[in-house]
């Protein structure tokens, strides 16, 4: 029963962080902090952009004020997993079987986004009624989030920074995500960028789980490598086009 014990231990400190001021304080006043949340919420930006068109359409069937609380139930919801999936994720990461999983698993989701498509689709809920709809929501939020939780564990253990990103990246793709979309019209490779960038966190993962480890400095090098190239290349590309067409 020991080791029972010490798993309620850890897992109680784990989300004692959430109200420690002093883990607040270090994590807003550390530039590396800040630098791994910027990188998350791009990545759920460019990854979920369409899912807030998705749970647009699940509620267009709603009265205009009941589609509101329906999507501000959704974001409860989507902040109550991270919560939990966070303070319970920064505990099982630390296991090396856990690591290598969720590196194979987003080795996959990279694979299956540049190589299969998303395969999403957009789902009309007609004649649904209010709370129905909410826990259609709810449910559409967790499936959501999984992939970004999981590829947030690969760049951080860190109780604040994931939360913040995860909190940030929750409203970005609520809020902006017209303007994602219109980024990813006008670069169309971004949305493949975004793949080969979790392909890249999950060999962080995947090296880290075996000691060694790639400095944040490297990371975000190659982050803004990534997503500058893409943009470079796109355009040029649609010049080409143009010039053919021409």
């Amino acid at each position: 029963m020991d080791w029972f014990a010490d798993f309620f231990r850890n897992i109680s400190e784990n989300y004692g962080h959430f109200f420690s001021w002093s883990d607040v304080v270090g994590t807003l006043s550390d530039p590396v902090s800040w630098g791994i949340i910027g990188s998350l919420i791009l990545l759920e930006g460019l990854l979920s952009a369409d899912n807030a068109l998705v749970l647009a359409v699940m509620v267009k069937h709603l009265p205009k004020e009941q589609q509101k609380k329906a999507l501000f139930y959704g974001i409860l919801g989507a902040y109550l997993f991270r919560f939990l999936a966070i303070g319970l994720g920064t505990f099982l990461i630390k296991f090396t079987l856990v690591k290598v999983l969720g590196a194979l698993y987003l080795f996959y989701i990279a694979y299956k986004g540049l190589f299969k498509g998303s395969g999403e689709e957009h789902t009309e809920n007609k004649g649904t009624s209010f709370w129905k709809t909410v826990l259609l929501v709810e449910l559409m939020d967790i499936a959501f989030s999984i992939d970004s939780v999981i590829a947030a564990f690969g760049l951080s253990d860190q109780v604040w920074v994931l939360f913040m990103g995860g909190i940030l990246g929750v409203l970005m793709m609520r809020g902006v995500a017209q303007v994602f979309l219109r980024l990813i019209d006008k670069f169309p490779e971004l949305e493949q960028a975004a793949f080969l960038l979790i392909a890249i966190i999950a060999g962080k993962m995947l090296a880290g789980a075996f000691g060694f480890e790639l400095p944040h400095v490297v990371f975000f090098t190659i982050l803004i490598a990534v997503f500058v190239g893409t943009i470079l290349y796109s355009a040029r590309r649609k010049k080409k086009d143009a010039h053919k067409r021409a």
